[in-house]
């Protein structure tokens, strides 16, 4: 069991130190061309490294605590995972909403697809071993951040559609539309982790 707390510790590290770099790429970039993908998908990668610093904080509480205590730190930290769902779904859904109505016309950005594949390969296989791992130490709060990551992934593929169509075929419109797709993803996700936190 000790071995999987340290595994699951070292996904979270991986989770942090991955998604610092892309924020830091897809924000710049984003800023640059004016796209409220990149950019919404900067911020998840913001809110994925604060989910992974709660986790972190969570797994290494683990050897401390008693069992009644463990479970309270447990609520705490699944019902924060949930509010970092929110948090990300109402930006995206503001910015994506204002740039239909004020039609703010993004510029192709070719950094930003980059960024979309290599989130496409790297962010299923991480949250398939959270998933897994947060399974194998009963733990819901590793389980609800498996999710997000694999929002992430989703969240890529909106990317790569809305800069693809934006890039290849002048179709400014996807890259707020697969925006607003996403955030009814988000806010099912977030609803249904709080109230996991709940159950337990």
């Amino acid at each position: 069991m000790k071995n999987l707390y340290k595994k699951a510790l070292r996904l979270e590290y991986f989770t942090v130190g991955y998604n610092v770099f892309e924020a830091i790429v897809s924000l710049t970039f984003g800023s640059i061309t004016n796209s409220i993908a990149l950019i919404g998908f900067g911020l998840d990668s913001v809110v994925e490294s604060l989910s992974g610093l709660i986790l972190i904080w969570r797994l290494q509480q683990h050897d401390r605590l008693n069992k009644e205590l463990e479970e309270k730190i447990e609520r705490q930290a699944t019902k924060l995972v949930a509010i970092t769902f929110w948090v990300l779904a109402s930006y995206v859904l503001l910015e994506s909403g204002k740039k239909l109505l004020a039609q703010e016309i993004s510029e192709p950005s070719a950094i930003g697809i980059l960024v979309a594949i290599a989130s496409l390969i790297i962010m299923p296989i991480l949250a398939q071993q959270k998933y897994k791992t947060g399974k194998n130490i009963n733990s819901k709060a590793l389980i609800a951040d498996a999710k997000e990551t694999l929002v992430c992934s989703w969240l890529s593929v909106a990317l790569l559609l809305g800069l693809g169509c934006n890039y290849w075929f002048g179709f400014w419109q996807a890259d707020p539309i697969v925006g607003l797709i996403i955030v009814i993803y988000l806010l099912k996700e977030g609803w249904e982790t709080w109230n996991e936190s709940d159950e337990e």
